[in-house]
């Protein structure tokens, strides 16, 4: 069985965020980059076919030179192999179209790939995958299991789960439930020193006109300050609460 997981280069959630050239463009200088969480779950969900299955993991990313380190981070924890499309990942179907041709001429049956990175939050590229290919799509999967060409994949949905059977090559929009966190992966010293001996192969990308461009960034309103009430005065607190916030 051959796995293919899509890995996003993200900046870590303690980062301070910054815009330049207007609020046109994203400041990357002193932040620090992390595998997009939905994605860790997904590859450490192929590490466990991998242990249990004998599957064979590739993983691949879009994006400069970079986001090399993210990948081998992937290789520590597990993968065989890595692919690197030597591109700006601007645009999602840019970026759907280059894994799209990576998954063509590798013949992956497995696709997993994190329902939406956590810099964006588009939650477009897998469903945009499958459209390219013609593959099944089961997105926001908590759980997956493949016996011979069959698959059942647990999903969530609005007010519960539902469960899904389908049939291999397929695309898997994944996140938390795929695994829990305390099974995530942390890479030892061994896995550290054998990702470094890994093949990490970079392509070229197809082209692809791009769509869709970001305009303008902007920031969250700042929070206010906190105001403290005493105990004791409840006629304040329900004035504040009922006037002010406007929450009763």
């Amino acid at each position: 069985m051959k796995i293919l997981v899509c890995i996003s280069h993200v900046p870590d959630t303690t980062s301070k965020i910054n815009f330049t050239n207007g609020d046109s463009q994203f400041d990357a200088n002193g932040v620090q980059f992390v595998i997009n969480p939905n994605d860790e779950f997904g590859l450490t969900r192929a590490v466990w076919f991998q242990e249990q299955q004998g599957a064979t993991i590739t993983v691949v990313n879009v994006g400069g030179p970079e986001t090399e380190p993210t990948l081998r981070k992937a290789l520590a924890i597990g993968a065989n192999d890595a692919i690197r499309v030597n591109a700006n990942p601007t645009d999602s179907f840019f970026v759907a179209k280059q894994l799209a041709e990576v998954i063509k001429n590798g013949s992956y049956e497995i696709i997993i790939a994190g329902k939406e990175s956590l810099d964006y939050n588009g939650g477009m590229v897998p469903g945009m995958i499958a459209g390219l290919l013609g593959y099944n799509f089961l997105n926001s999967c908590t759980d997956i299991i493949v016996e011979g060409t069959n698959v059942k994949a647990t999903r969530e949905i609005d007010g519960g789960k539902e469960t899904i059977s389908t049939t291999l090559p397929v695309i898997i929009g994944g996140q938390k439930g795929l695994v829990e966190e305390k099974d995530l992966r942390i890479p030892n010293m061994r896995g550290i020193m054998t990702a470094r001996t890994k093949t990490l192969t970079v392509i070229e990308p197809v082209k692809v006109s791009l769509n869709t461009k970001a305009v303008k960034f902007e920031k969250p309103a700042p929070k206010s300050a906190v105001k403290l009430i005493a105990a004791d005065n409840l006629d304040e607190l329900i004035n504040l609460l009922h006037n002010e916030a406007k929450v009763i």
